[in-house]
Order: structure tokens, then C-alpha cells, then sequence
């Protein structure tokens, strides 16, 4: 017996480099796996700084610093070009890339609608979608093993749906999944010029973004068309009535419809994707820590956790929420956070030129040496009691700063109840032992679809 080895599971990661990427090997991880362009230094330090492109690059590990980029003298720092790029194909001109007074117009208008005085009405979206999903695989389950990855993507999009336009997606699932994976797999890897040109400057590739922006906009436009013809309720019954009915608190000006349009993609898209994978690393790391799974469990035990309780019950999950927090650590969906510099400026002894390349990765920082014991171990409960973090901005899966993502609540609240409800219907193993590994490209995901066996608990 090993008295030494640790208490804790240890998921595979990709190996980081021993010394910093020159710029070929740095353009092939970042279409590859991002997750492998810092070096192992970059889990020890607080600011590393190298060169990119025949500019300044530097990832900050030091929460301090961090804060001066996103809080202190956030109207400094911008979105990239590459992110731009990228991204506007399928979410717009939304909350995510505005900047400025339109960003800040957007801010106040949706904040009030993602309020947790919504939680209630999402809950109850929630527990009716995760019974029907429940149902169906406990029919898959009992004959083979069930690809969970799937699985929570339908789901999560399921939810998507009802709780943002009471619409079933049995019409529009297929043709929104099939859009988001082609986007996923080719038309938001980043290319060479992507990261060397200005967001204004088109490339052969933009191009194709542009033909699927046109496709993306008539699909969204045709949901929004459904959902507008089913008649008005006496009270909001889902987010679109919320957004709809939303105003400016300083100007009183509703959403534009192409407004309307954009913030409903983005939420589909960084909603249900962001939530589907945090479901999917929760049930890995529990099937891969047995006594963790059933502490899990043993909390949902006698839980009701029905359409009508829902919202009530998330009080009574401190470990179910703790197991979620953990795994949103160790895999954030968004590993990565860049900004440029506009002026020079100063964090910390380190000078920023103008133009500098700024990024903030929440995959280092939740690994980082100086700030978390064992950082590689699933532990859970690191995140219980009343402080349990070194300092708030050591801990960012949706981000921080006035940016913060907005719906980051009603994420936590889809991710507890599914997670609460799955573990309290199954007993989670893998299906065989082939190690599941992250890739990072748009969002942090699993190498391969990793069977699962759901045995159900009596």
C-alpha cells in the first residue's frame, strides 16, 4: 500500500511543454489544443512574458494584476481582432463583443431579466426537461452504455429552448446542433491570418463565416417568428418575454429586433454549450471518484426534486453545487480570456506596451501552484464553508469584472438540479478505461464521446 498517494482523483491532462512555444508550434496548438501553448512555468509564475506576431505576449496568473485588467482599468483593455473574428458569425453584434456605451446599454437592459428572481421559472424549465431525458435513457441504459456527452447536449439545448422560448426543439435541435458543430469544428478554429490581420481586413474563411452567418440568422429568425405567433400569457413564461419586455433603465429603450436576435444566439450558444460540458466533466469526475458520487448522492437521496420543488431545492445542495464549482475548475469552458492593450500601461513591475496581447487563462489559473493545494486533484470540498478561495479572482469560470458573464447563475442553477437529479435516478461508472482528455479550440471539451453505464439506484 502506497501511504503516499494522494487522497483524491487525478484526471488526465495534456502535457505542458518543458519551454515557451516558438510561433509555428504556438499556431498549431491553438487550432489543436490551446490547452499545450503554456509551458510548465506558467503554473508556477505570476506573469510570463514572451513575444507573438512581432508583438508583446503575456498570460497573468496573479489575481492582483488580473484585477487591474478587468476591473481597475478594464476600458483599456479590448476584445482581439482573432476573437472578433471568430465569434461574430454566430453571436453578433450581442452583450459578448459589444464594447462601450452600446455593451453598457445591453448590460443594464438584459441584467434585470437574468435576475435570481427568474431562477424559479428556470428551475421548473429545468426538472421537466431533465425527467423526459431521464426517461428515455433509463430505457437506453438497461442494454448498453449511454454516450453522455450526447446526452446533456441535447438536454442542455432542450432547456435552451423551453426556458428561453417555451418551444420543444424536436423542429428546430437538429438544425441549431448542426450549425453549432460545423461552426465548432472548422469555422471557429483559428488560422494564421485570423491572428495576424484586423478585424476589418477579410479573409477567404470569412467569407465562409459570413455564408454561415446568413444561414445562422434565417434559422434564429424563423424561431423567433414561432414564438411569436403563440399568444401572449398574462406573466412572463421564458426568457424571450423577459428580454422582450426588457428596457434601459437610464434611456428606456427597448432591444432592436436584430438586438433581440443576437442576445438569444448568444445565449444558446455560450448557454447550453458551456453547460452541456460542465454536466459532462461533473459526471466523468464523479464516475472516476466513487466516494465522492455517493456523498453526492447521499445528499439527493430524499430530495424531491420535481418541476414544482425545483427552485426550493437548490438550498439543500451545498455538495452538489461544491462537485459543479469543482469541475467548472478544473475544466473551465472558457479557458482563455484575451484583450489587447489600447495605451501603455503598468500591473504590478511589468510594463504593457501599447498593443499588447493580454491573456488571462482561467485553465492555468485554477491549476496554478501558488494559489490552490493539490491543483490537479477533484477535490469538492475546497468549496465548502465560507471562504474557500485564496482570492476572488484565483477562481473565474465565467469570468470577472464588470463583463462577468450574466447568466452565470442560471448556469449554476441547470448544472446543480440535472446533476442532483442524474446522480439520485444512476449509478455513474465509465465504460471502459480509455482516458478522457481536454481539448480546448472554442470551449474546453473531451477528446472522444466517453461511454458511461447508468445502473439505477434503488
Amino acid at each position: 500500500m502506497n501511504v503516499h498517494a494522494p487522497p483524491f482523483f487525478v484526471p488526465p491532462r495534456p502535457a505542458a511543454p518543458t519551454d515557451e512555444l516558438g510561433w509555428y508550434r504556438f499556431l498549431i496548438a491553438v487550432r489543436t489544443n490551446a490547452l499545450q501553448i503554456w509551458p510548465k512555468a506558467a503554473y508556477e509564475q505570476d506573469v510570463l512574458v514572451g513575444s507573438a506576431f512581432g508583438r508583446t505576449r503575456l498570460l497573468i496568473n496573479a489575481p492582483d494584476l488580473i484585477h487591474r485588467v478587468l476591473v481597475e482599468n478594464t476600458a483599456n483593455y479590448c476584445r482581439t481582432a482573432a476573437t472578433i473574428r471568430i465569434l461574430r458569425p454566430i453571436v453578433g453584434a450581442g452583450l459578448l463583443l459589444s464594447e462601450g456605451e452600446d455593451w453598457r446599454h445591453q448590460r443594464r437592459t438584459i441584467a434585470p431579466a437574468l435576475a435570481p428572481r427568474v431562477v424559479p421559472m428556470l428551475a421548473r424549465h429545468v426538472a421537466l426537461a431533465a425527467e423526459e431525458t431521464i426517461a428515455q435513457i433509463t430505457a437506453v441504459a438497461a442494454h448498453k452504455p449511454v454516450d453522455i456527452l450526447a446526452t446533456v447536449q441535447f438536454l442542455a439545448l432542450e432547456i435552451a429552448a423551453r426556458s428561453m422560448f417555451s418551444l420543444e426543439m424536436r423542429q428546430y435541435g437538429p438544425a441549431l446542433r448542426g450549425l453549432i458543430t460545423r461552426f465548432a469544428g472548422s469555422l471557429g478554429r483559428p488560422y494564421f491570418l485570423d491572428l495576424m490581420l484586423p478585424a476589418a481586413i477579410p479573409t477567404l474563411r470569412d467569407f465562409a463565416r459570413m455564408r454561415f452567418r446568413s444561414q445562422w440568422v434565417a434559422l434564429m429568425d424563423e424561431i423567433i417568428e414561432a414564438r411569436l405567433r403563440a399568444p401572449p400569457g398574462e406573466k412572463p413564461r421564458d426568457l424571450f418575454d423577459m428580454l422582450l419586455a426588457a428596457r434601459d433603465p437610464e434611456t428606456g429603450a427597448a432591444f432592436s429586433r436584430a438586438q433581440l436576435r443576437d442576445q438569444m444566439a448568444t445565449m444558446i450558444v455560450a448557454g447550453h454549450e458551456t453547460t452541456a460540458l460542465t454536466l459532462f466533466w461533473s459526471l466523468y469526475l464523479l464516475a472516476s471518484s466513487p466516494a465522492e458520487q455517493e456523498r453526492a448522492a447521499e445528499e439527493v437521496r430524499t430530495i424531491d426534486l420535481g418541476p414544482d420543488t425545483a427552485a426550493d431545492a437548490l438550498a439543500k445542495l451545498p455538495y452538489t453545487k461544491a462537485v459543479v464549482n469543482e469541475a467548472l475548475r478544473l475544466y473551465p469552458p472558457a479557458f482563455a480570456l484575451a484583450r489587447m492593450a489600447i495605451a501603455a500601461d503598468r500591473i504590478g513591475d511589468v510594463a504593457i506596451p501599447r498593443g499588447a496581447l493580454v491573456m488571462m487563462s482561467p485553465w492555468v489559473l485554477h491549476r496554478h501552484l501558488r494559489l490552490w493545494k493539490d491543483p490537479d486533484a477533484f477535490n469538492p470540498s475546497r468549496f465548502l464553508g465560507e471562504s474557500p478561495l485564496a482570492h476572488r479572482f484565483a477562481y473565474m469560470p465565467f469570468g470577472a469584472g464588470p463583463r462577468v458573464c450574466v447568466g452565470a447563475q442560471l448556469a449554476l442553477t441547470e448544472a446543480c438540479l440535472v446533476l442532483a437529479m442524474m446522480v439520485q435516478r444512476f449509478h455513474v461508472t465509465l465504460a471502459d478505461v480509455t482516458p478522457v482528455l481536454p481539448v480546448a479550440v472554442i470551449v474546453t471539451q473531451p477528446d472522444h464521446a466517453a461511454p458511461f453505464r447508468l445502473s439505477p439506484r434503488s
